[in-house]
């Protein structure tokens, strides 16, 4: 007998690369049938719809993301460099997981009511993550913040507006380069001291 969370696991992880190569519209339950080599009654037997699938697929690669980003920010002990670590594991992992960003970005996907729920929980966590740096920073004389709320805006703004130039272009942007010039206007400024 099948263990039903196993199974569960192996159509996310098979649905999730077939997703990510032909995007949600053009994905069929026959595809993703034929990489698991069942019948599409075994997969309804545990999920209800593609969408379902999808929203399982998004779910598990968003636990992806926070536990790669738990474990960045806890390996380093300097409040820098728990932000660089953040934000290098945060961008680097648009092409890892791009059945959640497909979700958080694309518009055709706003009817389904789960990724705005999703967008509005990554948002939140995201604030309270980079809060909680920013914070630690402070309190040990490395940032100079009057206010971590705003501070902690500014950078998930900043984060956001770079999201979409790699997203699309993944390919012809060094992103190093990039990120460690936005953290060295982060952690340094622009303004002569």
């Amino acid at each position: 007998m099948i263990n039903k969370e196993e199974f569960r696991r192996k159509v996310i992880i098979s649905a999730g690369q077939i997703f990510s190569h032909y995007g949600f519209k053009k994905t069929t339950m026959d595809e993703i049938a034929k990489a698991l080599k069942m019948g599409k009654s075994s997969i309804y037997y545990y999920f209800e719809s593609k969408e379902d699938i999808f929203e399982a697929v998004v779910l598990h690669e968003a636990n992806i993301l926070r536990n790669e980003l738990t474990t960045a920010i806890k390996a380093v002990e300097s409040p820098i460099d728990k932000m660089r670590n953040y934000v290098f594991v945060r961008m680097k992992s648009f092409e890892k997981l791009s059945n959640y960003y497909n979700a958080i970005f694309d518009k055709n996907l706003d009817h389904f009511e789960f990724i705005e729920t999703i967008r509005e929980k990554y948002d939140r966590e995201e604030l309270a993550i980079l809060r909680l740096i920013i914070y630690h920073g402070a309190r040990k004389k490395v940032f100079n913040v009057v206010n971590s709320e705003y501070t902690a805006m500014a950078i998930q703004t900043t984060l956001k507006g770079l999201e979409v130039p790699l997203f699309w272009k993944k390919k012809e942007i060094n992103i190093e380069k990039r990120l460690n010039a936005i953290l060295d206007v982060l952690f340094y400024g622009i303004v002569r001291k």
